[in-house]
């Protein structure tokens, strides 16, 4: 499977979010108070992945996403900080997206979504020139589930897949796929190259309970499927096979916002610097675990 383009930069078309990230110790108390350390950070899967590129050696990291008037000054400068060069759409008529992020004691987080503005994002807001200098097009999974952003990613993908740029996903959201359903979003992102759900998604995605068959028969249907394992890894199938187990890299972890975003990221810039799948892989594993031992989604 083609790495990508050498040299060739990385567009990731997807969210920008706020984050509203709090973290408690104790149960929530149903009705009443429950004591916690709340912090608002930038996110969004998209965002984050980008992000984390930047941050494993892609020197040519570009985000197109959708706004809200209210945040876009604090969020561009946020992503140009962390080395990404953001094309924000500005919508004028909803928020930026927001997400409530419930960390427990375990480091387990539970989302409450309000996409705003990141569902937004139309064919109106592509253009193949976009692509100019670009050997990988990633897109968030986040994308398939409104209709207006579900266009933008299929002509995206056709862009890219006309030029020859191999395109990547990740699933985002079991809840998600669940209410579209699952071979409606594989319908949608069919020709992609590679496919990176977690265990979970990829379970959803398939009808199976093995993951390694899961990984497999995605793989069926993509040429590459890694399926991230949260502690235990990552599973790397290709052309209908498993072909690595990835251990899991150690890390305490404080929150697991993002570690999936980590693992993307560092997965798509090591493709680009040439590495096979299973390293890549590795340095998405490595990634993760630096996230979860940080609070929020972004290095």
């Amino acid at each position: 499977m083609s790495a990508g383009a050498p040299g060739g930069g990385l567009l990731v078309i997807g969210d920008v979010v706020t984050d509203v990230v709090a973290r408690h110790r104790t149960p929530l108390a149903h009705g009443t108070d429950t004591a916690a350390e709340i912090r608002t950070l930038p996110g969004g899967a998209g965002a984050n992945a980008a992000c984390w590129a930047a941050r494993s050696g892609c020197a040519d990291v570009r985000l197109l996403a959708r706004v809200g008037t209210e945040a876009r000054e604090w969020h561009e400068e946020r992503l140009r900080q962390a080395g990404v060069r953001p094309r924000l759409v500005v919508d004028d008529r909803v928020p930026t997206a927001t997400v409530i992020c419930l960390v427990d004691a375990s480091a387990e987080r539970t989302l409450l979504t309000d996409s705003g503005a990141a569902l937004r994002l139309s064919p109106a807001d592509w253009s193949p020139s976009l692509l100019d200098g670009v050997g990988r097009l990633h897109l968030s999974g986040y994308l398939f589930f409104a209709g207006t952003s579900r266009q933008l990613a299929s002509v995206a993908m056709r862009s890219a897949v006309e030029r020859g740029v191999p395109v990547s996903v990740d699933p985002a959201s079991a809840g998600f796929i669940k209410e579209l359903g699952a071979d409606r979003f594989l319908a949608s992102t069919e020709g992609v190259e590679t496919l990176l759900p977690n265990a979970d998604e990829a379970r959803l995605l398939t009808g199976l309970t093995s993951v390694s068959d899961a990984a497999a028969a995605l793989s069926r249907r993509a040429g590459v499927a890694v399926v991230t394992l949260g502690g235990d890894g990552a599973l790397v199938a290709e052309a209908g096979a498993v072909t690595a187990r990835v251990p899991p890299v150690p890390a305490r972890a404080v929150d697991s916002t993002g570690a999936g975003d980590a693992f993307t990221g560092a997965f798509l810039a090591a493709r680009l610097a040439g590495a096979d799948p299973a390293a890549a892989a590795a340095a998405g594993c490595g990634a993760g675990a630096r996230a979860v031992a940080t609070v929020g989604g972004r290095p």
